[in-house]
């Protein structure tokens, strides 16, 4: 009895085939969605290992409870100026890079 050997494929060649090449817009809007679904996820860890509720980063921040849970799940509705607060008040270190071509202007 013959085997039938299995074709694999790369995570980067599946994300080609099902959401589009590097480049398109479909591929530009879902890696820009994981972009901050991880951004989310990086403020919820820093969250709570200051061992602070959504309610005390709020106050400390200055928006509603409600807008943390928001942020946590997904940061894409936030501005750069609240996730800077955020990050601020949780006494963490946040870089971001711009890249212009083929040049990066580091903003802090």
């Amino acid at each position: 009895m013959a085997t039938k050997e299995l074709k694999t494929y790369s995570f980067a060649e599946m994300k080609n085939k099902y959401i589009g090449k590097v480049g398109t817009q479909e591929r530009d809007e879902y890696e820009y969605e994981l972009r901050m679904d991880v951004l989310g996820k990086m403020i919820k860890t820093a969250r709570q290992e200051r061992n602070l509720t959504q309610e005390e980063l709020g106050r400390l921040v200055g928006v509603q409870k409600a807008q943390i849970s928001k942020l946590e799940s997904s940061a894409n509705s936030a501005t750069i100026e609240t996730i800077i607060k955020v990050f601020r008040a949780l006494k963490a270190e946040i870089n971001f890079n711009v890249k212009i071509e083929d040049n990066f202007v580091k903003l802090a």
